[in-house]
């Protein structure tokens, strides 16, 4: 197993346009942030005094999330090009078995986006200067933890129907520029049309990027908004801070939906897993 998982992080990060272009969609939004949305969301929120922390780690949660979901994928299109070659077929061969060879796969694509998402969090924070609290750094590393958990497990079930290199790497590149508009990093969710918001609520890494916003947003936000209440609250709703059904969602909440998410995913791809290797 660990020849296995050993194999696979040496293939991924020897790739280095690999990685470069699996980071991409994590870098547009942050580009973006700074040539554009930067200043739109401060004359938007000008009312706030001091806004730049707040809008900075708003922007670096929404980079986050987009960071689990791509780097995942890009981890386990070492599947499908061993699938394509049939280098599995050689891997079954040398006694690796065939639920250990899945669980390599999954195991290395977890790990591989739990390491980008905390580079990009160090190398955000340098950008922006922003010094973590070591008391929330805990739980924002298990929300890397969740988020590659889910982001794995998600891209897992997607990867298992495709059979070539090529398509998936077509699906790759819709997949890095959708992402950035389906955790609201690019356009914040409460300004969008309600289908488009339903769309973004039934996206998963969405809830990951709420977790990463109330934890990385807690103390700018108690100093910004003292006293303001009301305004709080149309903050957390537009900005995706807290996702609103009949309510806001309550953090204790969103946690729940995503472990029920991973468990839900981890289901579907246990079954995909077996159908698999019946077939082989």
């Amino acid at each position: 197993m660990l020849a296995l998982l050993k194999r696979n992080f040496l293939l991924y990060f020897r790739n280095r346009s690999g990685v470069f272009f699996s980071l991409l969609g994590a870098l547009i939004s942050f580009v973006l942030y700074i040539i554009f949305l930067q200043k739109n969301l401060t004359d938007a929120w000008a009312q706030l005094p001091n806004s730049g922390p707040v809008l900075n780690n708003w922007l670096m949660s929404g980079t986050l999330a987009v960071t689990g979901i791509t780097t995942s994928l890009a981890a386990l299109t070492q599947l499908v090009k061993d699938r394509e070659h049939q280098v599995d077929q050689d891997l079954y061969l040398s006694d690796q078995g065939k639920w250990r060879l899945a669980f390599s796969y999954l195991t290395s694509a977890i790990i591989i986006s739990f390491f980008m998402q905390v580079l990009m969090y160090v190398l955000m924070c340098g950008y922006f200067r922003e010094v973590p609290t070591l008391s929330l750094l805990p739980e924002v590393l298990l929300i890397m933890l969740l988020s590659s958990l889910l982001s794995s497990l998600v891209n897992a079930i997607f990867v298992y129907f495709f059979q070539s290199v090529d398509s998936l790497g077509k699906f790759a590149t819709i997949v890095g520029t959708a992402s950035g508009f389906l955790v609201g990093t690019y356009v914040p969710l409460g300004v969008l049309p309600d289908f488009a918001q339903l769309l973004m609520k039934c996206t998963p890494a969405t809830y990951i990027a709420a977790l990463y916003r109330q934890v990385l947003m807690k103390e700018a936000v108690s100093e910004t908004f003292k006293g303001r209440d009301d305004l709080l609250r149309e903050f957390q709703e537009k900005m995706g801070v807290q996702l609103k059904w009949q309510a806001l969602l309550t953090k204790e909440q969103t946690y729940l939906i995503v472990l029920g998410g991973i468990l839900l995913a981890l289901g579907i791809w246990i079954s995909l897993a077996k159908r698999s290797s019946k077939r082989k």
